[in-house]
């Protein structure tokens, strides 16, 4: 595979989403809500007596929503990447070059990754500032940086982001209109968010350990969902078949 030949797709691509307003409102605004409106839930929680012990399980709980951010994010970019062209007819160029059915698929990959894994990083930088602002004088120290965040940020976050830019650009290209593309890949956030549901209900605790086996457990998927794509992607029938 080329990376040239990948990159090339993939900035082909980031001028396509530049001019999309939806797909630039679904990258910013889950983490706009989450990076400082739940920084400020903290706060007020904060300040009420007690609430030293509630706020680690608390924040490790919202913590958790960068995951699920991480996955939302690429959702527009991913499903628009392959049914949003043919809609548009400027997909038939691309598939009809010599570019092999790789370095399509990493393009559009890469087009979808990169901005949204940026966009989670900087929300989640804005929070955990935030948080350690608001709960300074509560927990009498600065709650992050920790192994938790870290294994978020750099581990699951990211896995969770590549499954849910292949999954989308599996579901991308076996449809053939774009609202179903994404009400189709909309549905790779539901383990994430059962995931977010135990650790509120106190079923699963959000330790480093934990953390870890999810992040193993993406790994093999994430390896499932690449040679699943890369053995469905089908030029030839997405060319002649799709109406």
């Amino acid at each position: 595979m080329r990376l040239s030949k990948a990159w090339t797709v993939a900035s082909k691509d980031f001028k396509t989403y530049t001019k999309k307003k939806s797909i630039l409102y679904s990258l910013f605004y889950f983490e706009v809500v989450v990076s400082i409106g739940l920084p400020f839930i903290i706060r007020f929680i904060a300040s009420k007596p007690g609430s030293v012990v509630a706020l680690p399980n608390l924040i490790d709980a919202f913590s958790f929503l960068f995951v699920i951010g991480a996955a939302l994010a690429p959702v527009g970019i991913a499903a628009y990447s392959l049914v949003g062209e043919k809609v548009q007819k400027s997909l038939e160029p691309l598939l009809a070059t010599p570019t092999t059915d790789e370095e399509i698929l990493a393009g559009k990959s890469i087009a979808a990754f990169l901005p949204a894994i940026f966009i989670n990083f900087m929300g989640a930088l804005i929070f955990t500032v935030l948080v350690d602002l608001f709960t300074y004088n509560t927990l009498n120290s600065l709650y992050y940086p920790n192994w938790e965040i870290a294994i978020i940020l750099f581990l699951l976050a990211p896995m969770a982001c590549l499954l849910s830019v292949g999954y989308n650009v599996l579901v991308s290209s076996r449809v053939s209109d774009v609202r179903t593309a994404q009400q189709l890949g909309t549905l790779i956030l539901l383990p994430l968010g059962a995931v977010y549901v135990l650790s509120e209900v106190n079923v699963l605790t959000l330790n480093t350990s934990s953390m870890l086996i999810m992040a193993a457990v993406l790994v093999v998927i994430d390896a499932v969902m690449f040679y699943l794509v890369k053995a469905t992607f089908q030029r030839e029938e997405i060319l002649t078949k799709w109406k």
